[in-house]
């Protein structure tokens, strides 16, 4: 049994940011990081499955944006290196809500340069900076908007509206800290400002391709793959309805239910294999069980 759990966990970590090696989540004990073991963000992003499932939707969401799509389209080769671009995404996402804090900000500070470097024209005829405060709101509320709905979907249905708020609130730190401005720090803004951003969207002939390149994106191994076809459908799924209908997505009523089912089941197993992760070291780190 321990070897089966191990071999999932080893098939988990070749695709998250953990596989890189770069920073050390369990060290050094006590240092709480950017939030510590009793702040909702290390609930929500604690739980590792439904975390891949809501970043799936993220970036989903995220590319609806043509120039948050232009960005990744002309600086990044994440056409030839799908599971690079998510190892990196996932880095910074533990590092920052797990790390202790002069890993986190090193981290913040290394994006940010990034950042610099990134700009251009979209697919539209409009300039575009990866340092745009508004842009960068755009990607932090599609992204937290995501991972809170995988959560409340697939991990703890009863988190509280006021819990809610506080994830938004914690979350929006580290936005800010790369620089967007106007963040929604509440369940009830970041549906306002959802709803405002809809005229900026579109799916369009590239954002097809993203998604063509996730459906095509290469397993782990051959055990993975029908847990990615899973977690795939289900992210897609995720998105708000209006978001489903732009990019023509459609799943019936049973289908949506089926599919719960499935990714559900692949949740509890992935619970169940996972012992080293992010939200596990950190933990530890603070002499806390996790």
């Amino acid at each position: 049994m321990n070897t089966l759990r191990n071999r999932i966990q080893n098939q988990v970590f070749r695709v998250n940011g953990l596989a890189l090696n770069e920073f050390d989540i369990s060290q050094p004990p006590g240092d709480p990081g950017l939030f510590g073991p009793d702040s909702v963000i290390w609930r929500v992003h604690g739980d590792f499955p439904s975390m891949l499932c809501g970043g799936i939707s993220a970036l989903l969401l995220q590319m609806l944006h043509p120039s948050a799509l232009a960005g990744v389209w002309d600086h990044s080769n994440f056409r030839q290196d799908m599971l690079g671009r998510l190892r990196r995404t996932s880095q910074f996402i533990a590092v920052t809500t797990f790390g202790n804090r002069h890993d986190a900000n090193v981290l913040i500070e290394r994006v940010k340069n990034i950042h610099l470097r990134v700009s251009g024209v979209d697919n539209y005829g409009q300039p575009y900076a990866a340092s745009d405060p508004h842009l960068l709101t755009w990607v932090h509320v599609a992204e937290t908007s995501a991972f809170l709905a995988s959560h409340l979907r697939f991990k703890n249905p009863r988190l509280s509206l006021a819990e809610q708020d506080r994830y938004y609130q914690e979350a929006a730190q580290i936005a800010e800290a790369l620089g967007a401005t106007g963040v929604p720090k509440s369940v009830e803004a970041v549906a306002r400002y959802l709803y405002s951003m809809r005229s900026e969207l579109r799916y369009d002939e590239r954002t097809a391709e993203v998604t063509r390149l996730l459906r095509q994106a290469p397993a782990p191994g051959w055990q993975a793959k029908p847990a990615m076809r899973v977690m795939l459908k289900s992210g897609m799924a995720l998105l708000p309805d209006w978001a489903q209908k732009m990019s023509g997505y459609h799943f019936s009523p049973l289908t949506r239910v089926l599919l719960d089912g499935e990714m559900r089941l692949l949740a509890k197993t992935l619970r169940w294999s996972i012992t080293r992760g992010a939200y596990h070291r950190a933990m530890l780190r603070m002499g806390r069980q996790p």
